[in-house]
Order: C-alpha cells, then structure tokens, then sequence
C-alpha cells in the first residue's frame, strides 16, 4: 500500500509540476525592506494556498518592483492558481526563462489557445535541463489540434446520470466515448482527462456524451493503461474525468443520491450550501484550505483533492499535529505496511464542521510538497465528499457543498470491497517519469462514519 501511495503522489506531482525550472538567483538583499516584505507574504500564500492573500501581496510587491523577474514571474504563478490566465501572460511578457515557458504554456492551454500553447510547450522541452512529462505530451496533443476549439458543449441545457455505487466512494459516472457507451471515474488528481490504451491507442482528442443530452466535442486526452483500475472497481473504466475536463462541465456530484449533472449554463447557488474558494497549483492540482477547530484562530489546513483516492483524509506528521492529534494514538492498519490510522477531531471547510473524520498517515506527502513548493497537510479523498452534493461552478474556482440530511448519510461499517491498486498500475509508462495524470488508489475502508456537519454560526 506504501507502493501504491507513492505512486499515486508521484502521478499527481507529475500532473503539474515542472522539473528543472528553478528562478535565477536575483538581488533580494538589495530590494526594499517593505518590497521584500509584501514578497515573502506572496510567497507564504501561494505555498499554503491562501491565493487572495498571496494575490494581495504580490500585487504590493509588484507596486514597488514593477520590473523584478522574480516578483513577476511568482505573481503569474498565483495567477495561474487562480486560473486568471490572461494575466499570468501578461506579466511574463519578455521574460524567457523555462520557469516562464512553463507557467505561459499552461495559461495557454488552459485557456484554449492551442497553437500557442503548443509553440510555448514545444520550446519548453526543447531546453535539455527540462524535464517535464505533462508538457511533452500536451504539446503533441496541442499541434495535432491546430483548430479546435476545446470543450464545447453543445445539446440540453443539462444531463443527468445515473451513478453506479461499484465500489466504496469512486466517483464512477456513465458516458459515451466517441459514441460508445462507457463507464468514467472522476479523478481530480489528474490534470487532464486520461483514456484507456490497454488495448492499443495514443493521446488523442474525443467526443463525450452525458445523459444522451449533452454532448462535450474536442476532448483532449492523454493515454495509459487503466486496466489495474477497472480490475480494482470491478469495473471497465474508459476514461478519468480530470480537472481541466471537469471545469467545463458546470457539474455536480452526488454519490448518496446517485446523480452525476452536467450543464450548459452557470447554475444558481443552492438555497443551503456553504462555498469554498479552490485553486490549483500550476493549472492543475485542485487546492482547498479548510480549519482544524471550529474557532477562527484554529490552524489552517492546506489540503489538496483528488477524489480517486477513497480515504477521507491522508495526512502528514504536521496536519495530525496541527489537528492536535499526537502520532503515538494512531492506530496500525492490518496488512497495509506502514500506514497508520486515526480520527481527526474536527475539520471545518467553508461554514460546515465536520467532526470525527477518519484518516490516516504515512502516505509520502512530503514528495508532493517537495516537487511542488507548497506546503501540504494532507490530501482530501472521495471519502470525504460522498455525504455531499457537490457542485462546481465559475470554471472551477469554486465549490459548493451542500449539507445531506442526516438519514442520507451512510451509517454502519464501511464497506471491505475497495483494496489497492496492483503496482503494476503505478509504472510510468515507456520507461519515463511517472506519468503526469497517474490517479490515486482507491483505498481501504474509505467511507466516513460520522455525523451529519453542522453549519457554523
């Protein structure tokens, strides 16, 4: 199982991280005290995903260093995160370092300006100290879609699906491929959307139907081998949904209710819901901060989702530290090497408090952390949103959660059907790094015994 976690946290570090693109050393020692200040700040915000303060920040430190590299080229990072991808380009115009054709090349991949991506992709990796997977694919995808215009929805103003509860908490949502009926997992700890080459194929771009009501055209889609999951869930899985996919969908998940909704249009906010603000660290990994205690000086939680992964928390020594829950009371987990598990007090997210959450530690998250330049507590897992109507809206930047009442959540033992992925499911693929959108484990025992959250004064 220690395998399988570090296999998931290499594929979702992959997913969005760019090796080799250090920022050139500049004189910080010479800027001005209040300039160096205002950066640090930005800098502290963006690595604990507190993107409105690090966006505050960076716009004071860009006040007094209007032409400083370094100042410019964090604040298209945190543009980035908060997917504001016209200025990310902006405020790299004329800087020509690998760090910049990484972050300009997501922007604009990301915003569906093809040809341009694929230029600033192609001279990227064309640098011989660069060594990113994601950007080696995605540029190849991008010159084979010169003239498409990504994720257009066209058909019903929305279309609902039918969930198919198959193992646990998997997030599993019926679609058509390219016409043919097929099964999708929602995978928010893949960047881009991953379709299954075990029986031949390459990256490609598809077209997707939900509900036999909306149709998704110019789908673009890496390839890897997803047998081991479908083996896993006992089910054929075609494609993982990943965030880039999922943003354009106007969705909601409701795993309890069983309902997958695609749109054509914004939706209304619901009448009871709380809002969490996301952000993603390079384009691509779906951040949350949450709170451990119910107080407003409780500790935050920098947490990053990926809803492949089944627990309801992982966590590392400083999230079970800042949750006031001392490593020597977690419990060893049978048969899963050095995992241990335990329950974390409280956790609120948005005005919801949620109490008695099961997780678990020694998932590896400092290597995410390391590759990425944040600071991670942990990782939030479809275990944790299943009690939830989940809806995402304005591109993705925002989540809403709503609260099931308290007889629509699943009580009783958690279910034994949801094991690890076979190792072999975790080899990156032609003998490279591990591959950019690798999803997470299902794992053992994943679904919440808890009560319904309450609702924050």
């Amino acid at each position: 199982m220690e395998k399988a976690f570090r296999g998931l946290l290499a594929g979702t570090l992959m997913a969005v991280v760019v090796a080799g693109c250090g920022a050139a050393a500049t004189g910080e020692a010479a800027w001005p005290p209040t300039a160096k200040k205002w950066f640090d700040r930005a800098e502290t915000g963006y690595r604990t995903a507190d993107m409105e303060d690090a966006e505050l920040a960076v716009e004071n430190a860009l006040r007094l260093l209007p032409q400083e590299e370094k100042v410019r080229v964090l604040a298209a990072r945190i543009a980035l995160a908060r997917l504001e991808y016209d200025r990310a380009i902006q405020l790299l115009e004329a800087i020509d370092s690998s760090e910049a054709a990484s972050i300009r090349g997501r922007a604009y991949w990301y915003d569906g300006q093809i040809e341009k991506a694929a230029d600033e992709l192609e001279r990227l990796i064309a640098d011989p100290d660069v060594k990113d997977t994601w950007a080696t694919e995605v540029a190849k995808l991008a010159r084979r879609g010169t003239g498409r215009k990504p994720f257009t929805l066209s058909g019903g103003l929305l279309a609902v699906s039918e969930m198919p509860q198959v193992s646990a908490t998997s997030l599993v949502v019926p679609l058509e491929v390219n016409g043919e009926p097929a099964l999708g997992l929602i995978a928010t700890g893949t960047a881009e959307a991953v379709v299954d080459s075990s029986h031949g194929g390459e990256s490609t771009w598809l077209s997707l139907r939900f509900g036999e009501r909306v149709e998704v055209k110019d789908v673009p889609a890496l390839a890897k081998d997803l047998s081991g999951i479908s083996r896993q869930l006992n089910a054929p899985i075609k494609i993982l949904i990943g965030v880039n996919l999922l943003r354009h969908l106007h969705p909601t998940f409701d795993f309890t209710g069983g309902q997958f909704v695609v749109r054509t249009f914004e939706p209304p906010p619901p009448p009871h819901a709380t809002t969490i603000r996301l952000s993603y660290v390079r384009g691509g990994g779906m951040m949350l901060r949450g709170a451990f205690g119910s107080e407003q000086t409780a500790p935050f939680a920098t947490l990053m989702v990926d809803t492949s992964m089944s627990f309801p928390l992982a966590l590392d020594d400083g999230g079970w530290k800042k949750a006031g829950v001392k490593l020597a009371s977690l419990r060893d987990v049978p048969n899963l090497g050095n995992l241990r598990a335990g329950t974390l007090p409280l956790l609120r997210l948005g005005a919801f408090e949620l109490p008695d959450v099961p997780g678990v530690y020694g998932a590896p998250v400092g290597d995410l952390e390391k590759g990425l330049d944040i600071n991670l507590d942990g990782l939030v897992g479809s275990g944790l949103l299943a009690p939830f109507r989940v809806t995402l809206v304005d591109g993705g930047r925002t989540m809403w959660l709503e609260d099931l009442p308290q007889e629509a959540i699943p009580t009783g033992p958690p279910p034994d059907d949801a094991m690890p992925l076979p190792d072999d499911e975790l080899t990156p693929p032609e003998g490279v790094d591990a591959p950019d959108d690798a999803p997470a484990p299902p794992a053992p025992k994943p679904a919440p015994k808890k009560p319904a959250p309450k609702k924050a004064p």
